[in-house]
């Protein structure tokens, strides 16, 4: 049943363009690494000042809040460039494990993100606790697993 889906979404227009042209999808792997620096830049500057590393003069909530339109900012550029790259190469993403590693895992994330560890964040004070530790190395090791499963799809056959 999946296999299909992946069939078909290899087959759209969109796929089609991205896997024919010679310069489109190069273009919109590096918009998508850019993206993913600056998701992962604000990932961890809340997460490092929930470690109590860096920028310890600020609340963490402050730090939260003030990073979280960039972290939409890189979101949305992820989502747009990521989703016409999956369409051109959708039957070797079916295959491949670390694809599978990275889907599976970036919901998580962003469900963590956007509940567990920014409510951590919002009621933090201005000390790093074991609590706001806890969460930011959980934070750390999904948002890791995403990046390096995104990252080892275009390494694997």
């Amino acid at each position: 049943m999946l296999l299909a889906f992946f069939q078909w979404c290899e087959a759209t227009g969109l796929g089609q363009t991205v896997r024919t042209s010679v310069w489109l999808f190069p273009i919109l792997e590096a918009v998508h690494l850019l993206g993913l620096c600056l998701l992962g830049g604000t990932i961890l500057v809340v997460d490092l000042r929930m470690l109590g590393l860096g920028l310890t003069r600020q609340r963490i909530g402050d730090v939260a809040r003030d990073a979280r339109p960039w972290l939409l900012v890189a979101i949305a550029v992820m989502v747009v460039t990521g989703t016409p790259m999956f369409l051109s190469e959708a039957l070797k993403c079916y295959y491949n494990t670390a694809f599978w590693v990275k889907v599976t895992t970036l919901p998580v994330a962003l469900l963590f993100t956007f509940t567990i560890r920014a409510k951590t964040a919002r009621t933090a004070g201005l000390a790093a606790t074991v609590p706001t530790r806890v969460v930011a190395v959980m934070s750390l090791g999904l948002w890791f697993t995403v990046a390096a499963g995104g990252r080892w799809i275009g390494f694997s056959s």
